[in-house]
């Protein structure tokens, strides 16, 4: 009789078809990498090149070089995915401020360990999300404030480094014809 009701509540075919469903989907896509024309890449090698001097100038000055890892990161996308709805000024001056504050008041309220650190990220997750300010590199923000236990003085080199990669952006991208900096303020 147990069997029986078991077998009812386990569809094999079901369970089968979404097993092959779910391994299906680890194949991916098979779309090619756009290609970057050189011209296109050498000008937004610069534009990151020049940007990440000047932030690590200011970074090391200020006593945080430890920025410079989500900095550069967010010169990568300004400067060659500048189109990209990451790479815009909110999601670069909002994901880095909402990331690095909440990494730095979790920090304050409960220490850091293994658990606060994913609470951490899950937090800046759900923040960008909500607040419709997704910056991948900005986590990155957060993650270093909370394990590197930085301060409250971290978050002012953050803010500084990702106001001077807009401010650069806006004025390094627009000097080319085929280049828009920002699609969008807020």
């Amino acid at each position: 009789m147990m069997e029986k009701e078991i077998d009812k509540k386990i569809d094999a075919p079901q369970f089968n078809g979404f097993i092959h469903t779910y391994i299906m989907k680890m194949k991916g896509e098979k779309k090619s990498i756009p290609q970057v024309e050189m011209k296109e890449g050498a000008i937004s090698a610069t534009g990151g090149f020049l940007a990440i001097i000047v932030i690590s100038a200011v970074a090391v000055l200020l006593g945080f070089p430890m920025v410079l890892g989500p900095m550069g990161a967010s010169c990568l996308l300004v400067f060659a995915a500048h189109e990209g709805p990451f790479s815009q000024p909110r999601q670069i001056l909002g994901g880095h401020l909402i990331s690095t504050l909440a990494a730095l008041s979790i920090w304050d309220i409960f220490g850091r360990n293994h658990l606060t650190i994913g609470i951490t990220l899950a937090v800046i997750l759900l923040l960008m999300l909500g607040l419709k300010m997704v910056h991948p590199p900005a986590a990155a923000s957060g993650m270093i404030a909370i394990n590197t236990q930085a301060g409250w003085g971290f978050l002012l080199t953050i803010m500084i480094g990702a106001l001077l990669i807009v401010v650069l952006s806006v004025l390094y991208n627009n000097l080319f014809k085929d280049r828009q900096y920002p699609r969008q303020w807020f």
